[in-house]
């Protein structure tokens, strides 16, 4: 009886420290967010660069070269595109918020035909939401993408420079080669799982956001690049983000034209548009590519959002990988890797991926 309530106890005590553990994590995740999130990003690029330089290695570039090449490439990259996404929120702010009136408006007119009561109730909605405050938060924080470029580029350089030794690290951490070729292999395996899904993500919000920009363009309306941008980014975060592209994109139709039948024609388009590409071309090209359990990708995208606001959401499926693979390996971890997975068998790899 004694060593049963012994037991009981240890496993009572290791769940508290478990608990304990975990609550500290989360606080310091919350709390160093945003050097976390830097990091993170500079991880994932840093991933798609060594790819780009072991290509060039194979075409007897020198090695020196090619991390110059890609560092110079990557620092002109993250700053074109945080000036380049300033600049359109900058767009999108001085019009949107002379536009703001309009849009009310608009809304009036188009509730007057669900009766005074409906009318009242969006009149009073729309009176409460201080739609120039949230353009200018989302300006303030879109500022804040330069002072993170330039520390996403100084993580990228460092983590350059220990590229080589890095082996040599794990196999003196270890203390074993096999256990050393293990986590290694484990290391490339995300890699390439993430750079997958990164470059045909990339490729199909591409082609989603290049014909948002065509309809906007045909329609005559201002805009075009701004949306198509935002179309571009928000579909990295997986289900929601489509939707809330969605409704951003015919929020700024009928802000623009207050008609309507032109909001309702570029509404359409744009669901059509969203619908076949999501629902056909990005199952089918990434289904093989992540193997991940949708709840899963649900709960991930709910946790991260908490933790890390809408950067969480984009990072919430390369992370979500990264722990399915890692649980993979871990024996008593590995039920988390099968849950996490599609199918239940979380170390299969895609049948065609990037190489290193």
């Amino acid at each position: 009886m004694d060593g049963r309530d012994s037991h009981l106890s240890e496993r009572l005590q290791t769940g508290f420290l478990g608990v304990i553990a975990f609550g500290l994590i989360l606080f310091l995740l919350v709390q160093a967010r945003f050097i976390l999130i830097c990091l993170v990003l500079a991880i994932i690029i840093f991933s798609l660069t060594s790819d780009a330089i072991s290509a060039f290695a194979r075409l007897k570039v020198p090695n020196w070269l090619a991390t110059t090449l890609a560092l110079i490439a990557i620092a002109v990259g993250l700053l074109w595109a945080a000036t380049a996404l300033v600049a359109q929120v900058n767009e999108v702010v001085s019009t949107s918020i002379a536009y703001a009136d309009r849009a009310q408006a608009a809304l009036a007119r188009l509730s007057q035909r669900w009766g005074p009561n409906v009318q009242e109730a969006i009149g009073t909605f729309m009176a409460s939401i201080d739609f120039a405050g949230w353009i200018r938060s989302a300006a303030a924080q879109a500022s804040n993408l330069i002072s993170g470029s330039v520390l996403i580029l100084t993580f990228v350089g460092f983590m350059f420079s220990e590229r080589i030794w890095f082996p040599i690290k794990i196999e003196r951490l270890t203390g074993d080669p096999d256990q050393a070729r293990q986590v290694l292999e484990t290391v490339h395996k995300i890699m390439r799982r993430v750079n997958r899904y990164l470059v045909v993500k990339a490729a199909i919000s591409a082609v989603t956001a290049g014909l948002i920009w065509t309809i906007f363009r045909v329609q005559g309306l201002e805009l075009a690049g701004a949306v198509a941008m935002l179309t571009f980014i928000l579909n990295f975060i997986p289900t929601l983000g489509s939707i809330a592209a969605t409704v951003i994109t015919i929020a700024m139709v009928l802000a623009q034209t207050g008609d309507p039948t032109v909001t309702l024609t570029v509404g359409g388009l744009t669901v059509a548009v969203q619908f076949i590409i999501g629902n056909v071309f990005d199952p089918m090209l990434l289904g093989q590519t992540l193997r991940l359990s949708s709840f899963g990708i649900v709960l991930s995208l709910a946790f991260w959002g908490v933790v890390w606001g809408i950067a969480g959401t984009f990072l919430a499926v390369p992370i979500m990988v990264a722990i399915m693979i890692v649980c993979a390996q871990i024996p008593w971890l590995r039920p988390v890797a099968i849950m996490l997975s599609q199918e239940g068998l979380p170390e299969q790899e895609p049948a065609s991926g990037l190489r290193r």
